[in-house]
């Protein structure tokens, strides 16, 4: 407990024989419940688990008989903490990737009131980027390039980081029950945050590689299912917030961008045909595509410089006071 807010840490785990005892033990003092969600693992995991629950009265275990995914399980916990009146939930994985220094950093925003909701950036750690897996930052990158523009959290950096902090009311304003069940799942819960208004910080956090931990995702199965899910969020976020809440006109925006860009593109295709039938290219269709396409895209850009514009009061500034905290600095109560 941290002035006289109670902490829980949702820890989803799959396969994590290796490491999840050590996430346990290692977790701070100040953590009041450690949601443990075993997504129906088929190592030794589920076993580990239950033997150190019955040593710590602090642990729910709870344990998924189908493999439902890692957004099930953080649902799951969520739901958990909710019914045991935790104020504060953080998101520890089970792999051990996630340093426990952190969770205070991680934290104290909810517990101040100075966010709604708090990831950790591993980019805004010192030679946080030259230690994360080259192909994991080029698919981050652009995973949270793309996440700017559906979940309207332009300030995020890191969206893909699941080490996070979100405060009571921000769980009861959103639909838990309906988190993307699978990976996917950051960029789904900062959407439905985006819709429910709730504010956003970004602090720094260790990565920790090469701890014993084998990745889960198969970047070649997702990509697809990611992709599609984007492209549903963004839609989702536009009709939410900007068609049923607000009627904002950056909607009309982004609707004669996208048939602008529509039209310039059967125009190109006209084009092409042309070309190959006669060896002409036709000066007119030429000038209209050229045309369309400049439109479109300032268009867009302007629908983009709207939408920054108006979640700007949802993006809080990290301040330094989030570097590591001694233990003497951190103010605590049981």
């Amino acid at each position: 407990m941290i002035n006289d807010k109670k902490i829980a840490v949702v820890v989803p785990c799959y396969n994590e024989e290796k490491q999840i005892a050590s996430v346990i033990n290692t977790m701070p003092e100040f953590v009041d419940f450690i949601i443990v969600v075993d997504d129906a693992s088929t190592d030794k995991t589920y076993e580990i688990i239950k033997d150190i629950a019955s040593k710590n009265k602090k642990i729910t275990f709870l344990h998924h008989k189908n493999n439902s995914g890692v957004g099930s399980a953080i649902s799951t916990g969520y739901k958990t903490a909710l019914e045991i009146g935790a104020d504060v939930t953080a998101v520890m994985a089970g792999d051990g990737q996630m340093d426990p220094a952190d969770l205070y950093n991680v934290a104290i925003p909810i517990i101040s009131g100075t966010a709604d909701y708090c990831k950790g950036n591993r980019f805004f750690y010192l030679k946080g980027i030259e230690r994360i897996p080259r192909y994991r930052l080029l698919g981050n990158f652009i995973l949270s390039a793309f996440t700017k523009i559906v979940s309207g959290y332009w300030h995020i950096s890191d969206t893909q980081c699941g080490y996070t902090a979100i405060s009571k009311e921000a769980l009861n304003n959103i639909d838990i029950s309906k988190i993307y069940p699978r990976y996917g799942c950051p960029n789904d819960i900062l959407t439905k945050l985006n819709i429910a208004d709730m504010r956003v910080i970004e602090v720094p956090v260790n990565p920790l590689y090469d701890v014993g931990e084998t990745s889960k995702m198969k970047i070649p199965r997702v990509i697809f299912p990611i992709t599609m899910l984007l492209i549903k969020l963004f839609f989702y976020r536009m009709f939410q917030k900007y068609i049923f809440k607000t009627g904002h006109p950056l909607v009309l925006a982004y609707a004669v961008s996208g048939l602008l860009f529509i039209i310039s593109l059967i125009i190109n295709i006209y084009i092409i045909i042309k070309l190959i039938i006669t060896g002409e290219i036709p000066k007119a269709a030429l000038i209209t595509t050229g045309f369309t396409l400049i439109i479109s895209i300032q268009l867009l850009i302007t629908a983009f410089m709207m939408d920054f514009d108006y979640n700007k009061n949802l993006f809080i500034k990290t301040k330094s006071s989030t570097k590591p905290i001694n233990n003497e600095d951190k103010t605590t109560s049981t």
